[in-house]
């Protein structure tokens, strides 16, 4: 079934014709990729467009039709050809130093901050001190985001302890980050092994466990539409995006943990037969709790059942504090900051991975340096740089190091920056508010991704994002079948 989906889009890819200008090449004087894909007009006509402008179209859209490669701002794009030796070697040394007394102190400093903020709320925000319901209310929505910020950073640790990054032990960083995500009902084990195939395969169209965008037929089929009509499709409403983006950042940790969603679907190539008539989606047989899933390999079995065993028993937990507290205040206690950090890590991943001027690859031209440059640093501030640890700021880095731990990430980063050259991206511009409008902006122009219009070489193998909202290149016009 994956091989004749592959054959299917192979034969959609070879059918693009370059009859089309694209509305959004006239932003090809964008340099850097850095930079947000601005709205363009619409691609059904240039008569918007000054000559000079619609010019420079043609001549740039020429250009890409003749086998270069441009992302979905217009930009001119080069294939990594740098080295993960040459990334390594460039890396100070004292860098790779992970400290066990160093991460450990960092637990005890984020568990200080939960504890004081939960202590001073239960104590302070009450009729006594705070005679208004609805200030008292406000108050405790405060809390809920604070505390989620501060159990985000939590996660982070435990992500950290995943990787080895944590410590030299491996029994600590695997029994540090086994309680902390248990803690945050993550099951550790399993993701810890799912995201390390991520790792081994970012950007990978086939392989790739995390925000693996949806080919051009595969986008089609999920709104009922064929693959060449989507060039024709009007824009999607704003309130339609709000609705994506509201659902992503609320189910969409859970939706990967139980469907994996966002993971690829090409089971069937499990090698030891366990993906064999089953597919992602509920029901299909593909999640992170069931040791059989094809996910794992058989040897993670025991694995798998002691990280669901960890949700068990903080799951008893919760049901027994409900029952001394009752319903509402653990709702505000745990279960609303519970919900805050699953949007932080949907937000922060997603934003990682999904942006106008990252490529994904085919099996044909992808590797481990390329798929690792495939993304992008952002900045959010004292909340990314203090509570998050750094994840959002430095995660370039990680992808081609993940054992150097977040306290050396900003050195290490500074240290690969003339390696990769153009290939390194950031998009730090205005900051937490920047972070925040990239949500929406890369909801909006990052729906799909296929090659360029007209596309040969290795270049029909390097996809960019799509879209039909007006946001940089336009979807190719194919023939149909």
């Amino acid at each position: 079934m994956a091989a004749r989906r592959g054959t299917r889009e192979e034969v959609l890819r070879k059918s693009i014709v370059t009859d089309s200008v694209s509305s959004a090449i006239s932003n090809s004087a964008i340099t850097s990729p850095s930079m947000s894909p601005e709205r363009t007009p619409s691609s059904t006509s240039l008569s918007s467009l000054d000559s000079d402008a619609a010019h420079e179209a043609v001549m740039v859209h020429k250009k890409a039709s003749g086998g270069k490669i441009v992302d979905t701002n217009g930009t001119e794009f080069q294939i990594p050809d740098f080295t993960i030796k040459q990334i390594r070697d460039a890396i100070p040394p004292h860098c790779f130093e992970r400290s066990a007394i160093r991460g450990l102190s960092y637990v005890v400093r984020d568990f200080v901050y939960l504890a004081v903020i939960f202590t001073l709320s239960y104590n302070l925000i009450t009729p006594e001190y705070i005679p208004s319901p609805i200030i008292r209310a406000c108050l405790w929505t405060i809390y809920t985001v604070i505390q989620g910020m501060a159990a985000t950073g939590v996660w982070v640790l435990a992500h950290e302890c995943g990787h080895q990054s944590f410590s030299p032990s491996k029994v600590l960083n695997d029994t540090v980050g086994f309680i902390l995500h248990s803690v945050l009902l993550v099951p550790y084990f399993s993701w810890k092994i799912s995201h390390g195939q991520h790792h081994k395969a970012t950007g990978h169209m086939q392989r790739d466990m995390n925000w693996k965008p949806p080919t051009r037929e595969q986008y089609a089929s999920g709104i009922r539409k064929l693959a060449h009509e989507l060039h024709e499709l009007t824009e999607e409403t704003p309130i339609a995006t709000a609705l994506h983006l509201v659902g992503q950042q609320l189910l969409g940790w859970p939706l990967y943990l139980i469907t994996n969603v966002t993971g690829h679907d090409y089971h069937e190539r499990q090698s030891e037969g366990r993906g064999k008539g089953k597919r992602n989606g509920l029901f299909g047989g593909v999640n992170h709790f069931n040791p059989s899933s094809p996910l794992y390999a058989a040897k993670d079995a025991k694995l798998i059942f002691a990280s669901d065993l960890g949700l068990l028993a903080v799951g008893v937990a919760l049901y027994a504090l409900t029952r001394k507290f009752g319903f509402f205040n653990m709702l505000v206690w745990y279960w609303i900051p519970y919900l805050w950090v699953n949007h932080w890590l949907v937000g922060i991943t997603f934003l990682q991975h999904t942006d106008p001027s990252l490529p994904h690859y085919d099996p044909e031209v992808w590797n481990f340096p390329r798929g690792a440059a495939a993304t992008i640093d952002r900045e959010f501030g004292f909340v990314g740089r203090h509570l998050f640890h750094g994840i959002i700021e430095t995660h370039v880095l990680h992808h081609f190091v993940s054992t150097i731990p977040f306290y050396n990430a900003d050195e290490a980063t500074e240290a690969i920056k003339p390696v990769m050259g153009r290939h390194y991206r950031s998009d730090t511009k205005d900051g937490p508010m920047g972070f925040l409008r990239s949500l929406w902006k890369s909801a909006r122009a990052c729906r799909w991704v296929e090659p360029n219009e007209g596309a040969e070489g290795d270049a029909k193998h390097v996809l960019f994002f799509r879209n039909p909202n007006g946001y940089g290149l336009s979807p190719a016009r194919i023939l149909s079948n």
